[in-house]
């Protein structure tokens, strides 16, 4: 329930952004649609998603992402018999998390932060970074 709610706001605050700045409102129904279609959203620290594939599979995934973006992997945690996975690593003066959970029906559960110092996140990075995780499936 709570992410049809997330998605009601992010096309109501698109909506709003469309009209204020003079763009067509189907381009910000497109961009809603793109958005909800992914199932990302927007966490306090960067973006999380339930992606399709087994957990194995996404950190493969979200291993060859971080390569291709750069991001020099520093280290890796397993918990649970290898139900929860994280991938840290650096790009620049940027700290990038990928958390990984597994979830039932083959499907895994993963958040990805861009952290610049200690209060400011990159959440425009982090979801890029998903997005990238997401479609590689």
């Amino acid at each position: 329930m709570e992410k049809i709610w997330k998605a009601r706001i992010r096309w109501l605050l698109l909506l709003g952004l469309a009209s204020a700045s003079g763009l067509p409102a189907c381009v910000a129904a497109g961009a809603a649609a793109a958005g909800a279609g992914t199932g990302i959203y927007l966490t306090s620290r960067g973006a999380e998603s339930i992606v399709k594939g087994p957990i194995d599979q996404v950190e493969t995934r979200a291993r060859a992402v971080l390569e291709k973006e750069g991001v020099n992997i520093t280290g890796t945690q397993t918990e649970q018999s290898g139900d929860k996975r994280e991938l840290k690593g650096t790009k620049g003066d940027v700290e990038v998390t990928v958390s990984m959970e597994r979830q039932p029906e083959g499907t895994t559960k993963a958040e990805v932060t861009a952290k610049k110092n200690l209060v400011t996140w990159d959440k425009d990075y982090a979801q890029q970074v998903l997005n990238k995780i997401v479609q590689q499936g």
